[in-house]
């Protein structure tokens, strides 16, 4: 069962999605929250999965709540949810350490399987959304690129590269001519090398160190 905890200061929002989740035989409504600060409380007390967190609340807002919440033992997936497709706020959240974002007019669908994909840590919601957040917001990059990058292999570089601009494993399968479970694999390793959490944190990697 993925346990998950709503947050979002209009109680009839929560509502819907929470008779949404609750549809599912795998999902699971924990706890929910009406702003920032009391969202950092319920996931102390109620430890989900993952949590679909407002940007902009009052009291405390989803990017504050988001940074509080990661600095925790053992974090839940955090997935934040904005009314604007292009949100300088989400993708400060994104860099920060959350999974993703979600328009709030997500369809139904969608949403389910977002949460679900992020649970599972095999992927990443909207990558390609994602990238676009960054080439819209993000500054040029500093950082000088990290020894661990030359750990990867030639062929993980190449996949590596085309994961930072938000391909699918299907897509990088089709365009390399390998299965989707070999992609997976290098994806693995990959992560494992760079010490990156998923494939969110992947696209901010290529970002921060100008490897886009």
């Amino acid at each position: 069962m993925i346990r998950v905890v709503l947050v979002d200061d209009q109680a009839l929002f929560r509502a819907g999605i929470r008779m949404l989740v609750a549809s599912q035989p795998d999902l699971e409504v924990v706890g929910e929250a009406g702003d920032g600060q009391e969202a950092i409380q319920v996931v102390r007390e109620t430890r989900p999965d993952v949590v679909m967190m407002d940007i902009r609340m009052p009291v405390m807002d989803g990017l504050t709540a988001t940074a509080h919440i990661l600095e925790q033992a053992d974090p839940p997936r955090i997935v934040m949810l904005t009314t604007f497709d292009l949100d300088e706020a989400a993708a400060r959240a994104i860099r920060q350490g959350a999974s993703g974002f979600l328009l709030k007019d997500a369809d139904p669908e969608f949403l389910l399987a977002a949460i679900r994909t992020v649970h599972s840590g095999s992927s990443v919601i909207a990558a390609s959304a994602t990238r676009d957040l960054f080439a819209h917001f993000a500054a040029p990059a500093q950082a000088p690129v990290p020894p661990s990058y030359d750990d990867l292999t030639e062929r993980e570089k190449e996949i590596f590269a085309l994961a930072a601009r938000g391909l699918s494993n299907a897509e990088i399968a089709a365009r390399e001519f390998l299965s989707e479970a070999t992609v997976k694999t290098h994806i693995s390793r990959i992560l494992t090398k760079l010490a990156l959490r998923d494939r969110v944190q992947l696209v901010v990697f290529a970002f921060e160190h100008g490897l886009n």
